[in-house]
């Protein structure tokens, strides 16, 4: 990605919440640290990307989702896409803000990595609102 920048990174974050989970005198339970929503759940293991990486709760496989967030990307903000998706967007909009989430579909630990922003850097209007099926079934 060639115009990734203002790159944020949570491993402190993550690194406190896990100490936080494996302190003697427990300041965080197992049900706080792996509460990872249903609905996250269900988006990792339909989109998610797989990973080397392993949950440091259950040791089984993490997957990554990529949550887009910006004023030029319309109604299309806040949906999950894939690395390729993202690859195509940097070129078609201005910035765009990525979060990158990671989740455990086994034990729901879930924690946000990174964030980053894309774009080429040219301003533009959002895409045309286009009809769904929440539009037209409420």
């Amino acid at each position: 990605m060639w115009s990734k920048r203002e790159v944020i990174d949570y491993a402190l974050q993550r690194r406190n919440t896990l100490q936080a989970l494996r302190r003697s005198p427990r300041t965080l339970s197992h049900s706080d640290a792996c509460d990872a929503d249903p609905m996250l759940i269900r988006a990792a293991l339909h989109h998610g990307e797989d990973t080397t990486d392993r949950c440091p709760i259950c040791e089984s496989r993490l997957v990554h989702l990529h949550y887009v967030f910006g004023d030029q990307l319309g109604q299309y903000s806040g949906r999950i896409k894939s690395s390729a998706e993202l690859n195509e967007m940097q070129n078609e909009f201005g910035e765009f803000k990525v979060c990158v989430v990671e989740v455990c579909t086994d034990c729901g630990w879930n924690h946000m990595i990174t964030s980053f922003l894309l774009g080429d850097g040219v301003t533009r209007r959002p895409p045309r609102r286009q009809r769904t099926v929440e539009d037209i079934y409420g």
